[in-house]
């Protein structure tokens, strides 16, 4: 018996061991799902990253949104080919479509699909072709809050537009009280936070409070800017999540990964199902898999369901874009974009997602993702 108990507990630490090393050791290999092998105390670990003619630098910028799935891609990207160097730069989406459309930039990432003005931009840099959406991260956007003495609260759509529209100012406001009966609210200040930039998280939430509560939103959905009355400002989503954790009485919207990272505590969401719903990558995933293709072709555009009821499913989501142009794409970084995003979406690079607060792909869709990357040219 305690033989066997003995194999289990080696068994079991070379199992974490080869989990932990599948994500830092990369080196170029095969299709085959990343594998490994134990000899003695050591982990040897192959990845399905192929690299194929990668080279050179790769300028990118946008979304901040899916700043901390970049990092690590990256990461594990340039351990894995060697010569080849993925700068992003987290401006925000705006940003990033703008640099995009200029041709200052070789893809784009964003939290909202290219406008119809942004396609037509696009051509300018895209030869013969133009820019194409392909959904790359998914995840919710989390509420985070920082209210003393309150370590779990639940809104709805309706309370959440008036407090971000400044219409509901004290923590102790009976629409917050009747939303969470046994807590013990303050009657301090709301103090809402928003992002500074132009950004598709925004655009998120205000397409979520537009569909969810459309009597108390009545702001443009579309608008990557703050249109909301009051408030405070703060740049990027690592801006808002460490105004909220600095500030008593605040409340702010970023990704979920940044909520983790800040030890921030996020609210529930009374959607209108049996029971209010977390903010969490398994939630959001339940969410995202209903979304729909609007975009035609190679552009890969999705619909979401701000408004859904589904049980378990966290309504305030976004998918991250990859922006690229589907032909037109300057022949020396072409290789290296395609080799990166065709990691990115891989069953490996999908996989890293989760441990960083961000949603994988729904099967379909990524599937879909795979065929189109291959073909930019």
């Amino acid at each position: 018996m305690k033989l066997q108990r003995k194999n289990r507990l080696r068994a079991t630490a070379l199992g974490a061991l080869a989990v932990s090393g599948a994500l830092v050791l990369t080196a170029c290999g095969s299709d085959d799902n990343t594998e490994s092998t134990t000899s003695g105390d050591k982990t040897a670990a192959a990845s399905s990253i192929k690299c194929d003619d990668a080279k050179g630098q790769v300028l990118a910028a946008g979304s901040s949104a899916q700043k901390n799935a970049m990092d690590l891609w990256v990461k594990n990207f340039q351990q894995a080919c060697a010569g080849v160097e993925i700068n992003y730069q987290p401006i925000g989406s705006g940003g990033g479509i703008t640099k995009f459309t200029q041709g200052q930039v070789a893809f784009a990432g964003s939290d909202s699909a290219l406008k119809p003005e942004e396609v037509t931009a696009s051509e300018e840099v895209c030869k013969g072709g133009k820019g194409i959406n392909l959904p790359m991260v998914g995840g919710p956007v989390a509420i985070g809050f920082n209210v003393p003495g309150v370590d779990s609260l639940v809104l709805d759509a309706q309370t959440l537009a008036k407090i971000f529209d400044s219409k509901i100012k004290k923590w102790d406001d009976k629409a917050i009280a009747g939303l969470n009966p046994d807590a013990k609210l303050p009657s301090t200040a709301i103090q809402a936070f928003h992002r500074s930039d132009e950004s598709g998280t925004t655009q998120n939430l205000n397409k979520y409070l537009k569909a969810a509560a459309p009597a108390e939103w009545n702001y443009d959905d579309s608008s990557k800017s703050w249109e909301a009355k009051g408030g405070q400002a703060a740049s990027g989503s690592s801006g808002v999540a460490s105004s909220v954790k600095d500030t008593e009485g605040a409340i702010g919207y970023f990704e979920l990964s940044y909520a983790t990272a800040s030890n921030l505590t996020t609210v529930k969401v009374d959607t209108g199902a049996g029971a209010p719903v977390e903010a969490t990558t398994e939630n959001a995933s339940k969410a995202i898999a209903a979304a729909k293709v609007k975009g035609t072709g190679n552009d890969m555009a999705l619909e979401l369901d701000y408004a859904t009821k589904a049980e378990g499913a966290y309504p305030i989501i976004l998918v991250t874009y990859e922006i690229a142009c589907d032909k037109g794409n300057k022949a020396e970084t072409l290789p290296s974009v395609k080799a990166f995003l065709n990691y990115t979406v891989s069953d490996e690079g999908q996989k890293v997602l989760s441990e960083a607060g961000y949603a994988p792909l729904p099967t379909e869709i990524a599937a879909k993702v795979r065929e189109i990357v291959p073909t930019l040219s």
